[in-house]
Parts: structure tokens; C-alpha cells; sequence
């Protein structure tokens, strides 16, 4: 075949979700043995019918990871208007502990890591934790109903990056991205910065553990203090000073985490330390904290050093600049690169007005009407790219190394970026990546992605038309030259996955 612009890919390739096998009449303590049952591919469903994209395939483009066969359909039939049905949907997404979310919680029960204590996660190899929690990360975004939490769970992943190749956060992540990312993507953010501020692995990654102050000659280690300001609270627009960096790490001295490197016994264990403690007299964005009196009991000790962090944390939680940095960082992944500054002040306003809670301010960012017009304009980042197109083909995937390689060939493997800032929002970095998603898209509709399987001929049975899966793909009716291309290229289905249509959300 002659591999032009287009006419570049080949057809093959099959998909479908797994089937169900429950049966109503099986006992209930047998069907725990089976897998529950996910979306069905086999229709016929209903594509979307507009010539541009309408407001159900927005939300299921912007706010989850793409939409799955038939979930236009299931959210469309939410109400009579699709403005409605879209805000029914999106309001269920923000309550996702209602959700029954079976079928995700089902495709990672092999992954024993995941739930393992903190303290077990040392039994094992570190290339075991990581291969496990990259695999989790994808099949719940391929597979879960809660769509809008693990988006979520991505973006609060990148503001509070941790790279797990550093020390003993190669045991520790798995425990971070459970108890404190994971648990907190929707919660209030205060809960979320206090969590991760005393994360194990936090506090291994950007040297916590080892900011001391011993003897008036020891300077504190700045690290987590400037990156507390810079990336996690009040952005580096926020108007702190040098002098609060140090004042903030000062105030941070003399916390720890047992390491595998000292003891056998409560490996990753968070204690605190008044010996290593700068005890002189602070002042944070204004805030004075007094030097500690002599004559302190050692419980007396330990209060003033929780209360000291609490004090940096609520002081920064609390910060205008804060609520303004947060409400940036969510229009920019959910409305544009450039964030329209209406949208980022109604977002500023809720996360304000409700003391930081994570949920009032998307739905404030979601009411805008910024929001609900920047209609695919995003370019999807590869992760994103990548699981859409796993489950805009039904497929079924054991999210193994062939997938886990094209996303580091991509450089937005999980867990692998190395600096604190976390992997970038805009399009620009990932503009290099095009090639990799068009081989993904070939490699995809030609049944060669390793422990990967689509079913192309009950896809297209399902919509009924290759003019129906091509909406179903594009979100909307699919214009003439796209019409074109889809037939003359001989493989419709990978030309579409590779459309520049598609690579936008």
C-alpha cells in the first residue's frame, strides 16, 4: 500500500469489552468469583447525529478519558435535552462513591500491591510496585465508571508529581497515590496538601526527611519548602518571598521517615524529631510564629512541631493566590491552554467561598459558559490519546508493556516524570509525539498491541454504518473529506484513531 497522508494505515483488528457471564440464578457466593459485567459492544447503538460536537460528547470527550460504545447513548437518554442530560451526567460523576464501579475494581484484583500496608510494600521489588501501579492506572482509566474521579486522580497526580526512582519513594508511591492522591481527588484540598506534606513518600522525594537543623551552623534543606509555595499552594505568581521559602523549610525542620537504610522495624514511618527542630522565632506571609520557651516536656515538644506545620499549611491551603493557582491549573485542563480568566475567577471564587472543596469548584468550572463552548479544542495529551482510543474500540486489555512502551515512547508513561512540576497540561510538548500515535493507531487496528484485543467487524455492526462508527469516533457527524478518507484509505478504522480529529478533546 502507498503510505501517503491519506492513505498511510492498513485495516485489521477487532475489539469488544469482556461479555458477561453472571446469570441471575447463580448463587450470590459464587458470583463474587466472577467478573462483573462491563459496557457491551454489542448495540446497536445510537452515534451522535449533529454536524458539530453537541453537548453530551463534550463532556464525555473533556471530562473522562473518551467515551466507550454506547455511553453517548446512556448519557443522551439521562433527559430530553442534551444540555440536560449533560449536567445530569456530570453531576453523578462528581459523586462517584455512588457509582458502582465493579467492573475497574474487578480488572486490577490481581494487583496485590495496591492494597497492601505500607510497611509490606518493603517485601517487595521495586520494579514489581511500579509495573503494578502503571498497570492499575490504566485499566482504571480504560475500564472505570468513575470517569471524572480518575481524571482527576491524573491532574492531582501531576501537581503533587512524585518520582518513585528516588530512595525508598520507589516502595513509598504506592502508598501515596492510594492514601493520599487517590483518596483526596475530590475532597476538600486542604485534607489533600496535609496528606501529602506528611507522605511518606513525599517527604523521601523532595528531602523532607532530611531538613535538620541540630546545631546553629546547619542551614534547613529548602527543597519541599520552595515547591510547597512554587507548585502546591500559591503558584509562582503568588507573591511569597525568598525569605518565606526558608522561612517555610525552617518551620518544616525536624520531620523524618524511618528508611530502609536505618532501622528494620516501622520502615516509612512519619515522626518528628524537636532536636532537629529550628525553634527561633519565624515569620510566614505574615505570619509570626514565636521562638519555643526552654523547658518544654517532650509531649509539649511534639505538639508545637505539629502545630507549626498545620499553622505553614493552613496558612498556605488558605491563600488567595492559592484558590487563583488551583482555579488556573483546572480551566487549563478542562477548558483551554489559556485559560479564559472569567472561567479561572468564577473557580476562584467557589474554591474560596467553600473553604478549597475540590468539587464546588468544578461545578462552578463546569456551569461557565467557557466551558461548555471550548468544544474540541484540547489536544489530548498521550495518556489521554492512548486510553480514548482503547475505549472508544471496546477494547480488551490487560494494560500489560506493549501499552505501558508506546507511552514511554510518548514520554508520558505514569510515575516517570522527574521533576516536581509534574508532566505539562498544554499541547505544545506533545506535539512530537504524533508519529508514535499514528503507529499506535496502526498497531491498535491491526490486532498488534500485545495482550490487546478489538473486534472491527462487531464495532462497526454495532454502529450500524462505518458513517455511524465514524461519529461514534469523531464525536459528531463526520464531514466530507473525512467520509473520503475513511473509505479510500482501506483502513478506516486506524485512520480515524490517527484523525486529527480524535488526537482533540
Amino acid at each position: 500500500m502507498n503510505l501517503t497522508r491519506r492513505n498511510f494505515l492498513q485495516a485489521g483488528g477487532a475489539t469488544a469489552l469482556l461479555a458477561s457471564v453472571g446469570c441471575d440464578k447463580i448463587p450470590s457466593a459464587l458470583k463474587s468469583l466472577l467478573p462483573p459485567t462491563s459496557a457491551s459492544a454489542d448495540g446497536p447503538f445510537r452515534p451522535p447525529t449533529s454536524d458539530e460536537i453537541d453537548p453530551v460528547s463534550h463532556i464525555l470527550n473533556r471530562v473522562s478519558f473518551g467515551a466507550r460504545p454506547g455511553d453517548y447513548e446512556r448519557v443522551r437518554a439521562l433527559h430530553a435535552d442534551a444540555d440536560q442530560a449533560a449536567a445530569l451526567f456530570l453531576e453523578r460523576q462528581l459523586e462517584p462513591e455512588k457509582i458502582d464501579d465493579a467492573f475497574a475494581a474487578y480488572s486490577v484484583r490481581r494487583l496485590e500491591t495496591l492494597v497492601e500496608p505500607l510497611g509490606e510494600l518493603f517485601e517487595y521489588k521495586e520494579k514489581v510496585l511500579l509495573d503494578e501501579l502503571i498497570r492499575a492506572t490504566l485499566l482504571r482509566a480504560i475500564n472505570s465508571e468513575r470517569q471524572l474521579y480518575e481524571v482527576m486522580v491524573h491532574f492531582w497526580s501531576d501537581h503533587f508529581n512524585i518520582d518513585p526512582s528516588k530512595g525508598d519513594a520507589k516502595w513509598l508511591k504506592v502508598a501515596d497515590d492510594r492514601d493520599v492522591i487517590r483518596k483526596h481527588a475530590l475532597g476538600k484540598f486542604s485534607d489533600l496538601l496535609s496528606a501529602s506534606a506528611f507522605s511518606p513518600a513525599m517527604l523521601w522525594y523532595l528531602d523532607g526527611r532530611v531538613n535538620r537543623r541540630s546545631k546553629d551552623s546547619d542551614k534547613p534543606n529548602e527543597n519541599y519548602g520552595r515547591e510547597l509555595l512554587e507548585l502546591h499552594t500559591l503558584g509562582v505568581h503568588g507573591g511569597y518571598s525568598q525569605k518565606d521559602v526558608m522561612e517555610a523549610a525552617r518551620c518544616l525542620t525536624g520531620w523524618t521517615v524511618r528508611a530502609t537504610e536505618q532501622s528494620r522495624f516501622d520502615i516509612g514511618k512519619v515522626e518528628f524529631n524537636p532536636r532537629q527542630h529550628d525553634k527561633g522565632r519565624k515569620t510566614l506571609l505574615g505570619h509570626e510564629f514565636p521562638a519555643w520557651p526552654d523547658g518544654l516536656s517532650a509531649d509539649e515538644q511534639q505538639q508545637r512541631g505539629s502545630d507549626e506545620v498545620l499553622t505553614v499549611l493552613k496558612l498556605t491551603a488558605e491563600h488567595p493566590a492559592t484558590a487563583q493557582h488551583i482555579a488556573t491549573k483546572l480551566c487549563r485542563r478542562f477548558i483551554a491552554d489559556e485559560p479564559p480568566a472569567t472561567a479561572v475567577a468564577a473557580v476562584t471564587q467557589a474554591f474560596r467561598k467553600t473553604d478549597g472543596d475540590i468539587r464546588s469548584a468544578l461545578r462552578a468550572l463546569f456551569s461557565t459558559p467557557e466551558f461548555r463552548e471550548a468544544r474540541g479544542g484540547k489536544f489530548k495529551r498521550p495518556f489521554h490519546f492512548i486510553v480514548s482510543a482503547l475505549r472508544a474500540t471496546g477494547a480488551e486489555t490487560d494494560a500489560g508493556q506493549p501499552v505501558v512502551d508506546f507511552l514511554l515512547r510518548m514520554g508520558h508513561a505514569p510515575f516517570h516524570y522527574p521533576t516536581p512540576d509534574g508532566y505539562p497540561e498544554e499541547a505544545s510538548p506533545w506535539m512530537g509525539s504524533l508519529l508514535w500515535r499514528w503507529n499506535f493507531a496502526v498497531a491498535l487496528a491491526e490486532g498488534r498491541v500485545g495482550g490487546t484485543k478489538i473486534k472491527a467487524d462487531m464495532l462497526l455492526k454495532a454502529f450500524g454504518s462505518d458513517a455511524g462508527l465514524m461519529a461514534h469516533l469523531l464525536g459528531r457527524k463526520p464531514t466530507a473529506t473525512e467520509t473520503s478518507a475513511y473509505h479510500e484509505s482501506g483502513a478506516g478504522l486506524a485512520l480515524m484513531l490517527a484523525a486529527p480529529s480524535f488526537q482533540r478533546c
